[in-house]
């Protein structure tokens, strides 16, 4: 009797010969795929969470941010690198500039100024020369034969004349018997003083003046052979004095 074979339930060994290499080559796909995945991963900068157990996953870290921190990291030791030291210059002696920075006291707003010194002007006599530094060329008394009742006092023509006091102007104007343009001044004190042959007046009646103020300028006008101050001092109006002594009591010598 023909025994029945064995059920075959075994793979056979050319199965297995056929079965073992396309396992072995879905092993090895795989195995890059898990690679390349896990590639991917890293290059985008993504950390693989794992699972099934309780520890937290790690943090992505940004290779961007590394990237930076290494470029910068070269940028600095290039620069350090690339720096050179420079040797200080030794000069001999200080430099003006080095000199002028140093500091220097700076003036306190508290300092005083220095008062300066007042200008102090003598005060105008109560009296004064008619026209100064002129040439006496007549003085008070007889002459021809008349009374010559005024000191003759000359300057190039234009001079200017003074009054001799303080007073007010009660003539001014072309006088008579000569003496062409004239200055009558109150004194005020019973005396008036009289300037006459003038080329030009420089005061009007009623004006006050003052010792030494301009009251005209010299000239020939009237009966006068040139240019010339002919110069009175009255008591009283048309009481003619000499003047000399007059002027010498009050402080001014007029040369006669």
């Amino acid at each position: 009797m023909q025994e029945d074979s064995p059920v075959q339930n075994e793979t056979t060994p050319d199965t297995a010969q056929t079965e073992r290499p396309q396992r072995a080559g879905r092993r090895n796909r795989l195995i890059v795929l898990s690679a390349a995945a896990l590639v991917a991963l890293g290059l985008g900068g993504i950390a693989v969470a794992t699972t099934g157990n309780d520890r937290p996953a790690p943090t992505a870290v940004s290779l961007d941010a590394q990237s930076r921190a290494e470029a910068a990291s070269r940028a600095d030791r290039s620069a350090r690198e690339s720096s050179t030291p420079v040797a200080p210059s030794v000069s001999p002696t200080a430099s003006p500039s080095a000199v002028s920075a140093s500091p220097t006291p700076a003036k306190t707003a508290t300092a005083k100024a220095k008062p300066k010194p007042k200008k102090t002007t003598k005060p105008t006599p109560a009296w004064v020369d008619p026209m100064p530094g002129a040439a006496v060329t007549s003085c008070y008394g007889q002459r021809w034969g008349t009374l010559h009742a005024g000191i003759d006092l000359a300057l190039p023509s234009g001079t200017p004349i003074h009054a001799a006091a303080a007073g007010t102007v009660t003539q001014a104007g072309d006088a008579s018997d000569g003496y062409g343009n004239s200055v009558f001044i109150d004194h005020g004190n019973g005396y008036l003083t009289h300037y006459a042959h003038q080329s030009r007046i420089a005061v009007t009646v009623g004006q006050a003046v003052k010792a030494g103020q301009v009251i005209g300028y010299e000239g020939a006008t009237g009966d006068a052979t040139g240019p010339h101050l002919h110069f009175e001092v009255h008591q009283g109006m048309w009481n003619q004095i000499d003047p000399a002594p007059f002027m010498r009591a009050h402080g001014v010598d007029l040369g006669c």
